[in-house]
């Protein structure tokens, strides 16, 4: 028998509003579980800036074990009571720099925790088609990049995303941020295929990716000037431990 119009309509509201409803309820009850994926690799990325992971590495423990959790402020104060791991970057990203909070990841020394071998920084902004975002670490001497890691949300295969490969963040390791008391920053530079090992604040290109480039290098020097308040003072006083 031939349904009328308003049975199939109606037949297929009761179907979607069935689907919609179930699908709701098994992404409620997968989102512990997809935070905890995200939390996870959170700390996969901040302790890849330090050292190598291995294979079977209890990421949770290791991270517990070695890594402090800060924020500062633009003044490079610490805010007291809070968790680096609540700041939300890409909130933070949207306002003026001196109104940022800052989160701080401070790396311990296995041996001696009381001592600080590197002080690892989020950083945010704009590639060529999309938001990218890393960490950045830096050694005892708050100057000299210990590793990178970056991630991007839209870059393309093969050009820019290869901001996320292990060859192009490579060539951050060594280089310096600061000249004296200049921020000077560390910059990609445009074509690729040079050498760049005598100057400290360059790091060889990406063929084809000069724009993706140019958002890191204005997203190195937009977060290295918010946390320059920090590195200078703790310089000073040679220790991380305000």
């Amino acid at each position: 028998m031939r349904q009328s119009n308003l049975y199939i309509v109606l037949y297929a509201a009761a179907i979607t509003i069935v689907c919609g409803g179930a699908l709701a309820i098994a992404s409620q009850g997968l989102k512990p579980m997809q935070d905890a994926n995200i939390e996870l690799e959170r700390k996969k990325n901040i302790l890849s800036t330090v050292m190598e992971l291995k294979e079977g590495d209890n990421v949770e423990k290791l991270y517990s074990a070695r890594v402090k959790e800060r924020v500062i402020d633009f003044q490079g104060n610490v805010k007291k009571g809070m968790k680096a791991s609540t700041v939300v970057i890409a909130e933070q990203y949207k306002l003026k720099p001196e109104e940022r909070l800052l989160p701080i990841y401070e790396f311990l020394n296995q041996a001696d925790t009381t001592q600080i071998e590197n002080a690892v920084m989020p950083v945010y902004g704009y590639g060529l088609w999309n938001n990218i975002w890393g960490f950045v670490a830096l050694k005892s001497d708050l100057n000299t990049v210990q590793g990178v890691k970056f991630e991007h949300a839209g870059e393309t295969p093969g050009l820019g995303a290869r901001i996320t490969s292990e060859e192009v963040q490579a060539r951050f390791k060594g280089k310096t941020v600061f000249e004296g008391d200049n921020l000077m920053s560390v910059t990609i530079q445009k074509g690729e295929g040079m050498d760049y090992s005598s100057d400290a604040h360059k790091v060889d290109g990406m063929s084809g990716a000069t724009l993706t480039g140019k958002g890191v290098n204005n997203m190195l020097k937009d977060y290295f000037a918010c946390y320059k308040n920090y590195l200078k003072k703790n310089q000073k006083t040679l220790s991380l431990n305000l």
